[in-house]
């Protein structure tokens, strides 16, 4: 199974959402990096289950566990281990699944594929995993931070037809973080909340898009061919689960311009990515999450989220920082400097 992501900055995820444990392996970190376990635990407490009235009620602690490559509050440069004990999985909910294969999930691919599955939950396939890319996000996003000035800001653009008014180039993380829908348009999260209570009632789910924003990201990042920045992080995005659409810049909403609106005047201080490669500019990506498969017309007796959005902006920025993180490793080992 493909369970490691990256290059120079490489993370391996493990685990299951019904196993004892879930964590990554982190390996590429520089050393002497500064590094507290409150500073990933912040970033899983974004992420974790039961943390509102509009998420799942499976209730999860998420207290991450540094077991190797920290000591004394600085990295190694050595594997860094990071795990988080699962204690309140409720297998018994899936008891009746045994021999069921859910409609819209990875149970029957995953079982006509390896010929077994864990039927306790969605194993591998479930949003369970990401734990382990959050907490490797959190190392990410600060040696961006710390060493290229990178600052990354997700947020809720969209869910079912409300769509939120949001400029990139200003958002703020405590704007993101100051409503449980984590929708800086304080008037459209209002909706959006209402809604999504409203599909909880109806036994139903939404889905909407994710949007992030990089801010200050070093010219240079990116390969010109296969390792474009933009296909990477496209392939980032699309492995987290439900994502079903990815946009980078102005995505598809391009197509419907022509070549003399499209185009966009070159300054010395940035566009986005050209040609593969980041020119300093903001870079502004788009994930598109489908509404959660499990719903009560199903019968599903798991704890669910009736909306992933609010839950998935940690994942989308994590995803993003290990791509920026890998990619500025890469440009500083090549070139000597970013």
């Amino acid at each position: 199974m493909a369970n490691t992501f990256g290059h120079l900055f490489r993370i391996t995820t493990w685990g299951e959402s019904h196993g004892d444990a879930i964590g990554v392996a982190v390996d590429g970190c520089p050393p002497r990096l500064p590094l507290e376990v409150e500073e990933i635990q912040k970033e899983l407490d974004r992420r974790r289950p039961g943390q509102s009235e509009i998420s799942t009620q499976r209730r999860e602690g998420d207290r991450a566990e540094i077991l190797s490559g920290v000591f004394e509050g600085e990295t190694l440069g050595t594997p860094i281990l990071i795990g988080v004990w699962n204690s309140d999985a409720r297998s018994k909910d899936y008891d009746h699944m045994r021999r069921v294969y859910r409609p819209s999930h990875a149970d029957y691919s995953y079982d006509a594929k390896y010929g077994i599955r864990n039927w306790k939950g969605g194993g591998r396939a479930s949003a369970r995993e990401t734990i382990g890319r959050v907490a490797a996000g959190a190392i990410a996003k600060k040696i961006l931070a710390r060493e290229f000035g990178v600052e990354i800001v997700g947020y809720v653009k969209q869910v079912w037809k409300l769509h939120a008014d949001v400029d990139p180039s200003t958002v703020t993380q405590e704007d993101v973080e100051s409503n449980i829908a984590r929708c800086p348009d304080q008037d459209m999260a209002v909706q959006i909340i209402e809604r999504i209570k409203e599909a909880r009632k109806d036994g139903d789910s939404l889905g909407g898009v994710v949007e992030c924003v990089a801010r200050g990201v070093p010219v240079g990042l990116g390969e010109p061919v296969f390792d474009k920045l933009e296909a990477d992080l496209a392939k980032a995005v699309l492995s987290m689960p439900a994502c079903k659409g990815f946009e980078v810049g102005s995505g598809f909403g391009g197509t419907t311009q022509t070549g003399s609106q499209h185009n966009d005047p070159f300054y010395s201080e940035g566009g986005g990515i050209q040609g593969g490669i980041s020119n300093g500019e903001d870079i502004i990506i788009r994930a598109a999450f489908k509404p959660t498969a499990t719903i009560m017309q199903l019968r599903g007796r798991g704890r669910h989220d009736p909306c992933v959005l609010p839950r998935a902006v940690p994942i989308v920025e994590s995803m993003m920082a290990l791509v920026l993180a890998d990619h500025a490793l890469r440009q500083r080992g090549q070139r000597g400097s970013v």
